[in-house]
């Protein structure tokens, strides 16, 4: 194994890869409902959240009030999840790019050896 975590900084970039690639798809339908409709159709998080995960889903409520704060579910959870899709997604995809993206070397030091 690499010792600068490279395993998981790949891993990390692929599923940023695929969320981005999600927000896009998202966007891409929602911009297609929107024509359809003749006005704008967003589709929330929680919604797609749902259709993706039918049992699951009404569980994310009380497992979160339970196990962490009702704080957690009513401020900050409702919220993301009533934001559009292919924002939330497109936000987690940039923010794993921004986690793992190279270190710029220290001032004085070559980037690549050769």
């Amino acid at each position: 194994m690499a010792r600068d975590g490279g395993v998981f900084r790949l891993l990390f970039r692929f599923v940023g890869l695929i969320l981005l690639a999600g927000a896009f798809a998202a966007a891409v339908i929602d911009g297609a409902r929107s024509l359809a409709a003749q006005q704008v159709v967003l589709t929330p998080m929680g919604t797609a959240l749902a259709y993706a995960f039918p049992s699951k889903f009404p569980l994310l409520q009380p497992f979160v009030e339970k196990r962490l704060s009702p704080l957690a579910w009513d401020p900050v959870l409702l919220t993301i999840l009533s934001t559009p899709a292919f924002v939330d997604m497109a936000a987690l995809g940039f923010v794993l790019f921004y986690l793992v993206r190279p270190r710029a070397p220290a001032n004085g030091v070559v980037g690549r050896a050769r």
